[in-house]
């Protein structure tokens, strides 16, 4: 939205400059205006944070920085295994980071600590066996605009488990990238 208002306003400002302004100015201005629109889309489209706590863990550890893009979810919708970061159901000026885990459409359950996604074993090796719980779950099938979420660490992470499904607005953003490992993490850290 911000991107298609600042190309509508540059066009409309090149119009008008073209009779008015000399073409090394011209070129100047408009060189200037691209820059700063960028930078104005940039601040809007990446967003910092911290991680706290250890329910992700082992991908995030408490005290990790992460960098979140709310680009994808512009023009896509979350898929299942996106790291995602939303608004807490119950408090939503709380943000949280967990992964999606199942879609609209999909039925989830929990076996034994093992989750199934329409009948299907979820392959989740990302999920250490220290970190798996035994607990049973479901079936629940995921209603029209709302996703089912976990923590990787799934004895310490409170999730749609507990709080039931997210809001599809509730999702923000997607993890795009660590920043910054806490001192405890850089050593054995996934990647």
């Amino acid at each position: 939205m911000t991107l298609a208002l600042g190309v509508l306003i540059v066009t409309a400002l090149v119009g008008w400059l073209v009779n008015r302004l000399r073409f090394p100015e011209l070129r100047a201005f408009l060189i200037g205006a691209f820059v700063a629109l960028m930078l104005v889309e940039i601040g809007t489209t990446f967003h910092h944070a911290r991680i706290d706590g250890d329910s992700m863990a082992p991908l995030f550890r408490n005290g990790d920085h992460v960098l979140v893009s709310t680009l994808p979810y512009r023009f896509g919708e979350p898929r299942r295994e996106d790291v995602v970061a939303l608004y807490y159901p119950l408090n939503p000026v709380m943000s949280f980071v967990e992964r999606v885990i199942a879609e609209e459409g999909d039925a989830v359950r929990i076996v034994d600590g093992r989750v199934y996604v329409n009948d299907i074993l979820k392959n989740d090796a990302y999920v250490p066996a220290e970190f798996r719980s035994h607990d049973f779950f479901g079936p629940q099938v995921v209603q029209e605009g709302y996703f089912f979420v976990m923590g990787d660490h799934r004895n310490s992470s409170t999730d749609s488990r507990q709080w039931g499904l997210v809001p599809k607005k509730y999702i923000w953003g997607r993890v795009a990238t660590t920043i910054w490992r806490t001192r405890s993490h850089q050593s054995n850290s996934p990647r």
